[in-house]
């Protein structure tokens, strides 16, 4: 179990700026340790070149009181409080719902409830997934029920009507579909034994209940599953007005609509929009996901943006996060002379501070300044996309895949038995549905140094041979990059990417692309790049949104007309499928992968044009680049990419070398196949390896791809003499030499 955790609020920032850092101590320990750090290297493998770590001198580092901080987890809809909800005696609630759970516990829809003083009422699922009216007085509860459970995955009408002056309860329960069994439609009436006492000051909430004081944030009762218009009004209506009150805020409701939420509105924006003249408009929490199908979608239009009207329902989960919301414990002031790079808070605690933890960031240069001639694009994006993914565990087929058991350490352990650190883009729900959505402000505990030599871990490779290189650097980040576009890589003579840069928005590729156009210089130096399609967040800092749609390699596919992203109303998925594959972008792209054992290249004829005699200066004709590394033994493995002419791959293009003789384990991308097929694997597809691919763009540029996440992990090798860091050190410093290509 680990013991300490914690996060900072921004990944990225300059010298001279503060840095707020949250922790909790897990297992109730008095006191932590604070040592601010340059991360060299994370690579503490027996066969790495070691972890590797520059302590920095702050007035920050030293020991801190130790408390446990608790996340709230789980998404709603929070309408601030109203004296419309303080008035209210007699109501009508309504909406659409899909639930995705039903009978796993009591799940509210609509609430204006407190629970520590049993008041309010609730619309919500029973135990047993039938809806249900939950009404309190502050002495007494009662719960009216339809009594008939509702069928996961399929659209229902639900309605509760309560008239003060009888006590007479309606309940609703319609199944819209044809094909729900007749059981699941319900009709409930009853005449209850109490008036509900509204509790002065709360919010109406959406997909859950209060769970604390009418001014507390706590909630519980989560919902799983879509909702979709919900209205309350102020008296208990006839299911005929109910009907007109789905369609809009018709006049003949004289007045008595409270609020009517439009779903539909506001869809990039945590906005959620009242039509009613009250104007009670609410606030979505912890990122639900909007731009969802509702219960009139035709299946006729597949953007959101084209009929907003067929996509007017929310997804809630119960295990839904954005921030963490912890508060600070220290905050550090980074020195003004503070050298750009990778940098880490390394906590501590325990008799002896032998629990560790790491809270990773990245320092820019100065505003306004470069302080090197060559940049470091760290990969935010890929890192968030990632943070605390379970798929490597929760996945059956993980263990085929890797070709060996998968080994659970402390950190795998913790995030199992903690749902409420949040998903990673690569999960699922509880309910089964995928992750759309991924935070930074929140524990990130694979984000880090000494932990699985993928991603980060992997790109602190890279920032160990430049130090080895003595090679200056200067380090941004791909947030950077979509809030700044060209201007962020425009005064750097070459940049270098990390192992595994994946995740890109369309802003990214274009800053990256006019850069290239200007005779900029691109060194991507892994595998698997550029190859899905998100978006940031257009209000919420550090938070990504990407729908897997139908090919790529995925561990969990949208629902069909489900696939534009709610926060720019874009297509995602492949960009290969929005025309942009990674091969026209940097001559290769992503084919196969395997995670067994790395193998090694052989140049190809390529690798002898006096185009590319400086890439291979210092190495043998037959010589067998990268049979060696700390990542499965070789520079070619993991993910590999590909040159492919018709998908991009520009003509005057030299293919400098290929990877060969890779294991069975490794297997053809769904992408690269037309139908499925024997012989897609390692020893018998063409396709299983990766290219080492060079070519000039206009201006003077160039591209250098190396295609394979493993490349990095063989730098070190032989204390950085081999020709793996030979090829790369000739190519970074042609292309920080101003002379065209």
């Amino acid at each position: 179990m680990l013991e300490i955790v914690g996060y900072a609020d921004r990944h990225s920032v300059r010298p001279g700026e503060r840095l707020k850092i949250m922790v909790s101590c897990e297992a109730g320990a008095k006191r932590f340790r604070a040592q601010l750090a340059r991360l060299i290297c994370g690579d503490d493998s027996p066969i790495g070149p070691g972890y590797k770590e520059q302590p920095i001198a702050n007035a920050a580092n030293g020991d801190y009181p130790g408390r446990r901080q608790t996340i709230e987890v789980g998404s709603s809809v929070v309408v601030p409080p109203s004296p419309h909800f303080d008035a209210l005696r007699s109501f009508s609630l309504q909406a659409f719902v899909w639930p995705t759970l039903p009978g796993r516990g009591r799940q509210t829809i609509l609430s204006l409830w407190s629970e520590p003083g049993r008041t309010g009422l609730a619309l919500a699922m029973d135990d047993d997934g039938g809806l249900a009216l939950r009404l309190g007085d502050g002495t007494h509860e009662e719960i009216v029920r339809v009594g008939a459970p509702m069928i996961g995955r399929e659209w229902y009408f639900v309605a509760a009507s309560f008239d003060a002056d009888s006590r007479r309860v309606e309940l609703y329960q319609e199944p819209l579909a044809r094909r729900a069994r007749d059981g699941s439609a319900a009709l409930k009436q009853a005449t209850v034994s109490l008036t509900p006492k509204m509790p002065q000051g709360a919010s109406f909430l959406m997909a859950a209940h209060g769970a604390g004081q009418p001014d507390s944030p706590l909630m519980a009762g989560h919902f799983n599953g879509k909702i979709e218009a919900p209205r309350l009004a102020s008296r208990a209506l006839t299911r005929a007005e109910m009907e007109a009150l789905k369609q809009g805020v018709p006049a003949a409701l004289d007045g008595s609509t409270v609020g009517a939420w439009d779903f539909a509105r506001d869809i990039p924006t945590d906005r959620i929009h009242d039509l009613s003249a009250n104007r009670l408009d609410g606030v979505a929490v912890n990122l639900p996901t909007r731009a969802m199908k509702g219960h009139n979608w035709t299946g006729e239009v597949f953007a959101w943006t084209q009929a907003p009207e067929q996509y007017a329902a929310i997804h809630f989960h119960d295990d839904d996060l954005y921030d963490a919301g912890w508060q600070p414990d220290f905050e550090i002031a980074l020195p003004d002379d503070l050298k750009s790079g990778i940098y880490a808070v390394r906590l501590s605690c325990g008799e002896r501070h032998e629990q560790q933890a790491f809270v990773s960031f990245f320092v820019r240069p100065p505003k306004g300044r470069t302080t090197a001639p060559v940049a470091f694009l760290a990969s935010t994006a890929t890192y968030i996309a990632y943070a605390n993914s379970h798929h490597g565990w929760d996945d059956p087929l993980s263990e085929i895949c890797y070709g060996a058991l998968i080994d659970l350490g402390p950190t795998e352990m913790f995030l199992d038995q903690r749902p409420d650190f949040g998903r990673s883009t690569y999960d699922i729900h509880a309910d089964g549905s995928g992750s759309c959505f991924s935070s930074r402000l929140r524990p990130i505990l694979n984000t880090r140094p000494q932990h699985r030599i993928w991603n980060f871990g992997a790109d602190l490779h890279i920032i160990d041979w430049l130090e080895a290189s003595g090679q200056a650097y200067d380090v941004i980040t791909d947030e950077d990059l979509h809030r700044e576009g060209v201007a962020l890589l425009a005064p750097y003579r070459a940049i270098v990417t990390g192992s595994h840069p994946e995740y890109h928005s369309r802003v990214m590729l274009d800053a990256i692309e006019a850069y290239l156009g200007r005779g900029g210089r691109l060194m991507y130096l892994g595998g698997n790049g550029f190859y899905w399609r998100i978006a940031w967040h257009p209000s919420k800092p550090g938070v990504i949104e990407i729908r897997r749609g139908e090919s790529g390699t995925r561990t969990w596919i949208a629902e069909p007309g489900e696939y534009y992203l709610a926060c720019t109303g874009e297509l995602s998925g492949l960009w290969r499928n929005s025309g942009l594959a990674p091969q026209a972008l940097v001559g290769v792209g992503y084919a196969s992968e395997g995670f067994d054992v790395s193998s090694y290249y052989r140049r190809l004829p390529g690798s002898f044009d006096p185009r590319a005699a400086f890439v291979f200066e210092g190495v043998g004709p037959d010589e067998r680049i990268g049979d060696f590394g700390s990542v499965g033994g070789g520079a070619a493995g993991l993910e590999l990419d590909i040159a492919d002419r018709l998908l991009g791959t520009p003509p005057h293009a030299l293919i400098l070398a290929s990877s060969e003789r890779h294991s069975n384990v490794y297997v053809t991308t769904p992408e690269e196949l037309m139908s499925a097929y024997p012989g897609i694997d390692g020893i018998e597809d063409a396709k299983v390896r990766a290219d080492l691919v060079f070519f000039e763009t206009p201006g003077g540029g160039g591209v250098f791809s190396v295609g394979s996440i493993a490349w990095p992990g063989s730098l070190a090798h032989n204390r950085y003499d081999n020709n793996v860091a030979r090829i790369t050190g000739n190519v970074l410093r042609r292309f920080i030499d101003p002379k065209p290509l």
